[in-house]
């Protein structure tokens, strides 16, 4: 409470109603934290200065108060409260982020409306009304940190959205390292068929569910790229390359072929 009587005894003759004292009281812990009004109204002014004192037309309107303050590195925020019925509806935003905290304050659970001239005797469970200022509307003190933080996480996520839709980029063959739990690939959500998605094998597997050269009994010693008989020369097919074959390897037509030279009088139902 230091320092608020000095200030409630400044403004006390413009204190008329409950309400008043309640926003005299916010405006307090607004300068405990650090912040000094720099106005009322909506508006920046030439005229603004920091201050701890209230602004001259502070308590004019007596429906919604409007106050402006500013930190020592710069952060803005707008108070208002709002008069509804025997309460006070606070706002605070952050005039840079658009953050806006608010809190309802019963103004009779909090003020003496029969003792507002007299500061030892006017506020009402002050404990309590500190607290709910303080969790519920003030910013904490190591938000700025968070919200750079955040900013920088949105960056990257905005930039790696346009590499993903860029249909020039060629995609990074390395998976992006995500939560702890996906590094696993038995865990990873793309696990699960992977390897049929991945025509290259970068991920350990195939590109097909059957592979002719990887399906059966083991072959040895088959190289496309020595050529087939009766379906591919030596060399059309580059060293080390995918093949898939036309027909089951190893299963061609025996020299000659028994249709080369049919017998006399063979009718070919074919022809």
């Amino acid at each position: 409470m230091a320092g608020l009587e000095v200030l409630y005894t400044y403004v006390g003759g413009k204190v008329s109603c409950p309400q008043d004292a309640v926003v005299c009281f916010v405006h307090w812990e607004m300068i405990k934290r650090g912040y000094r009004c720099i106005g009322s109204g909506d508006e920046p002014l030439s005229s603004d200065q920091r201050s701890e004192l209230l602004p001259a037309d502070w308590s004019r309107n007596k429906e919604l108060y409007s106050l402006r303050y500013k930190s020592e590195d710069g952060d803005s925020q707008l108070l208002k409260a709002i008069a509804v019925d025997s309460t006070l509806i606070f706002n605070l935003m952050n005039s840079s982020t658009q953050q806006v905290s608010d809190l309802t304050v019963n103004v009779s659970d909090h003020v003496d409306s029969e003792q507002l001239h007299a500061f030892n005797s006017v506020f009402k469970d002050v404990d309590g009304l500190t607290v709910k200022v303080k969790t519920q509307l003030l910013p904490s003190r190591d938000r700025p940190t968070g919200q750079r933080r955040s900013q920088r996480e949105e960056e990257e996520e905005q930039r790696r959205r346009r590499e993903d839709s860029d249909p020039l980029r060629i995609p990074n063959r390395q998976p992006r390292q995500g939560p702890s739990h996906w590094r696993d690939p038995a865990a990873s959500p793309f696990a699960a068929g992977g390897a049929d998605l991945d025509p290259f094998g970068t991920r350990g597997g195939g590109g097909m569910i059957m592979d002719p050269l990887r399906s059966g009994p083991p072959r040895s010693g088959f190289d496309p790229s020595g050529g087939i008989p009766d379906i591919l020369p030596p060399g059309a097919v580059p060293p080390g390359a995918r093949f898939d074959p036309f027909g089951p390897p190893g299963l061609f037509r025996p020299r000659p072929d028994p249709d080369h030279m049919p017998p006399p009088g063979y009718d070919d139902m074919f022809k």
